[in-house]
């Protein structure tokens, strides 16, 4: 079936041919029905599925229609993500296809003086893009008003729950009106997910797209076994032999990334960082730096890059390997993306063993190993370029994080260990009674 086919406006479709949209992927294809009809969607699906176009086609569809006979009471549909990046990338989606329709899209997230976004607002919007912080804000001070609210659509449900967004989106839905249509969208699904979805939808339609692989076929996969300390040159040496490549390095916090930067400007090579101590127009001018190709290497957590299309990354660097296998999906479906073909270089610590371990079996497969001969890793930290000597100071910043990462993982194992003892302690009680 192709979009040609489905019975939306021609200006949707105008633009969707534009945009090279021809066929809907299998989200998009089993949820644009039940969105027409009106039915509560809860969709599974990884961040590169087409999701976002899977339900920002029917909204627009039918906010379009309805604003051909009338007017609209205030925002139609209400479209909560747990990043500014997000945010944006979402709107431009909904700007796109929505060209030369009715529906206005305005996009609101935090970190930014609130008196111009209120003021579009009071112009009209039917579509509102936001973070939960900003909209709590508006609608406490009165400043927006939802009750002519048509869709509430919360994408990347799991990472807001993850950023601690639950109490502000509950709060928000004080203020919504019973009778609007539901659509949750989530990359992975656990309890609690569950529990917020179904205070929110009703009768929904379940979808769940699950690829037979979780990452594409087109990223080639690999991993360096690379001291903690040393990990500095042997992203020197990929970034010097890629001169031309865009590459999008990951880390485990906001403080190494910007270490990690430090690191390659001692040696002559121009980075950016991306995380949340950022200001909003510095993360803006950096997406758009890397996006265009101005800047070829991309410094980012987890959280910040978390859900963003970048197109034509050649290479994603595990520079440290992410704590919950999920990431390690998330972080090498940035490159590989449609026909093209990718690289995942990941560098493993001895640390850092057990995590590729739950990597490997998160994924159904091994990563190769590349074969580093102990005469090219010394080479490699030999011919680098960082001229700093003070070697004292470098070997106690890598001892900070060494520390700092043992004793996050010894919390996360005594976490463990006491929810394993509390659910035999409840076993234990059933069987009695």
């Amino acid at each position: 079936m192709k979009f040609s086919d489905y019975s939306i406006a021609p200006q949707i479709k105008a633009n969707l041919e534009n945009l090279g949209f021809k066929r809907p992927t299998d989200i998009q294809f089993k949820s644009i029905p039940p969105i027409e009809n009106g039915e509560d969607v809860l969709a599974i699906a990884q961040t590169g599925t087409g999701k976002t176009a899977a339900f920002a086609i029917p909204i627009i569809d039918i906010i379009h229609r309805v604003k051909a006979s009338h007017e609209l009471d205030g925002i139609s549909c209400m479209v909560m993500v747990p990043t500014h990046e997000l945010a944006q990338q979402i709107t431009d989606v909904f700007i796109a296809i929505g060209k030369n329709t009715r529906v206005v899209t305005e996009c609101i997230i935090g970190g930014v003086e609130i008196a111009p976004q209120v003021r579009k607002l009071e112009q009209g919007v039917d579509v509102l893009i936001a973070t939960p912080g900003r909209l709590f804000d508006l609608v406490c001070k009165g400043n927006l008003s939802l009750k002519g609210l048509q869709f509430l659509v919360l994408d990347e449900a799991d990472h807001m729950l993850d950023l601690g967004f639950l109490k502000d989106i509950q709060e928000i839905t004080r203020f919504l009106p019973r009778r609007r249509q539901t659509l949750f969208f989530s990359a992975t699904i656990n309890p609690h997910i569950k529990d917020l979805a179904y205070s929110l939808v009703n009768k929904p339609i379940r979808i769940h797209i699950s690829p037979n692989n979780p990452v594409s076929k087109n990223v080639e996969h690999a991993v360096a076994n690379i001291d903690m300390d040393d990990k500095r040159f042997f992203l020197e040496r990929v970034v010097k032999e890629n001169p031309d490549s865009k590459i999008l390095v990951f880390v485990r916090t906001k403080v190494r990334a910007e270490r990690v930067m430090k690191a390659l400007e001692r040696v002559g090579l121009k980075s950016e960082t991306i995380h949340s101590d950022k200001l909003q127009n510095e993360r803006e001018e950096v997406m758009t730096n890397f996006k265009s190709g101005a800047n070829k290497v991309l410094i980012a957590t987890d959280i910040s890059a978390r859900g963003l299309d970048i197109p034509n990354v050649d290479y994603v660097v595990n520079y440290d390997l992410p704590e919950v296998p999920e990431n390690y999906v998330h972080r090498v479906g940035r490159t590989g993306r449609g026909v093209k073909k990718g690289t995942a270089v990941s560098f493993c610590s001895p640390e850092e063993h057990e995590q590729l371990m739950a990597i490997e079996e998160y994924i159904g497969r091994k990563v190769t190993v590349l074969d580093i001969s102990k005469n090219d890793y010394s080479a490699t930290i030999d011919f680098s370029d960082d001229t700093d000597k003070d070697w004292r100071s470098l070997l106690v910043e890598a001892d900070e994080e060494a520390k700092v990462y043992a004793e996050k993982k010894s919390k996360a194992t005594k976490k463990k260990a006491q929810k394993k003892a509390q659910k035999k302690a409840q076993k234990k009680t059933g069987k009695k009674k």
